[in-house]
């Protein structure tokens, strides 16, 4: 049995006006799927095919094959989802072709670049061009290919909200730099092997995405901010709370990938996020405490202890311009302080 607010969410995305038919009777292969973004779009597939009958088969390659299977319990027997397991970094080991390919395998979170910084840009180049290849022999369809808001690197203030053809500095020789430089290198490819090859790949590049079955451990702020709420812990903000993020709930960012997906211009880049909910660090802390007064917390600051493997980002604000992927028709629709509380009664009431 799903869990109610994700079976709302996924009603929410799968009732949008998209041209959902272009998936009936597709192969669609998922890399990272089991990860917190791809996650949900392999359940909005699985979902179509229950109340549409588009009769898809997903293909979900993962890394573990055990997580996954509990990431996706309630769907295990179903012939309509397959899982093989493979790190997408080396060269593909499938036997079967594929319409449709989504590219989101990747170790998207900070604590990871640090103290593993060639499994993080492995699979965002090399992952890329096996799947860019597989893609060509398969004469795939379509082709999205995740990147990431950090491909912007430190943009002047006067330049925000960001648009795709804007970009900032990033040092190549600083190690943070796996994550961004990697994303960067992969929308070249994507770009590279459409042009050349005619591969039909799409960029999407999200900014700060929460929701139901967000890791609550991957080093993340607002992730801390949640698993203080779930545990009734009063939270603790490590810097001063001025950096600003724009927040995009799990729903929203999902139905603006899939409209990329669907109506977007292939080799080209796509901003997902949500301007209307940008807001402080420290604002969001306070917001928080106010949506569960009855737990009566606060907020402890506390200096964040020196740590070589969790490298902290120096970009002190990111908000993007979405006027690209409004003018395909798509609008994020959460505020705040409604996504939060459905994240967080989505851990607390939903196991």
């Amino acid at each position: 049995m799903r869990n109610p607010i994700i079976e709302n969410d996924l009603k929410f995305i799968t009732g949008s006006r998209l041209p959902w038919d272009q998936f009936k009777g597709k192969t669609v292969l998922v890399t990272g799927a089991n990860g917190f973004i791809p996650a949900y779009m392999v359940e909005t597939l699985l979902y179509l095919n229950e109340k549409k009958s588009y009769n898809i088969k997903v293909i979900a390659l993962v890394r573990n094959i055990d997580k996954a299977r509990t990431r996706f319990s309630a769907y295990l027997g179903r012939e309509d989802l397959v899982f093989v397991e493979q790190d997408i970094g080396y060269p593909l080991k499938m036997d079967t072709s594929a319409d449709i390919i989504i590219h989101a395998a990747s170790q998207a979170s900070p604590k990871f670049y640090g103290t593993d910084p060639v499994g993080t840009l492995r699979p965002n180049v090399i992952g890329t061009a096996n799947l860019l290849d597989f893609a060509r022999s398969s004469g795939a369809e379509n082709f999205l290919f995740f990147s990431s808001s950090e491909v912007y690197g430190e943009v002047a203030a006067s330049m925000m909200p960001i648009p795709e053809n804007v970009y900032g500095w990033v040092d190549p020789v600083s190690v943070r730099s796996c994550y961004a430089e990697s994303k960067r290198m992969g929308e070249t490819m994507c770009a590279s092997w459409h042009h050349q090859y005619g591969v039909p790949a799409k960029i999407v590049r999200p900014f700060h995405t929460y929701g139901p079955k967000m890791q609550l451990d991957d080093g993340r702020v607002y992730a801390d901010f949640i698993s203080d709420i779930l545990n009734n812990k009063d939270i603790t903000l490590k810097s001063d709370g001025s950096a600003s993020r724009a927040f995009c709930y799990l729903a929203d960012a999902v139905l603006g990938f899939f409209t990329v997906m669907l109506k977007g211009k292939n080799g080209e880049a796509y901003n997902i996020g949500n301007t209307d909910a940008e807001t402080s660090i420290l604002d969001l802390a306070e917001s928080l405490v106010k949506l569960f007064p009855e737990k009566g917390l606060k907020i402890i600051r506390q200096e964040r202890a020196s740590n070589n493997e969790y490298l902290q980002s120096k970009i002190s604000r990111a908000s993007p311009a979405i006027e690209k992927a409004r003018s395909l028709g798509w609008e994020p629709a959460t505020g705040i302080e409604e996504g939060f509380m459905k994240t967080i009664r989505s851990f607390h009431e939903f196991k």
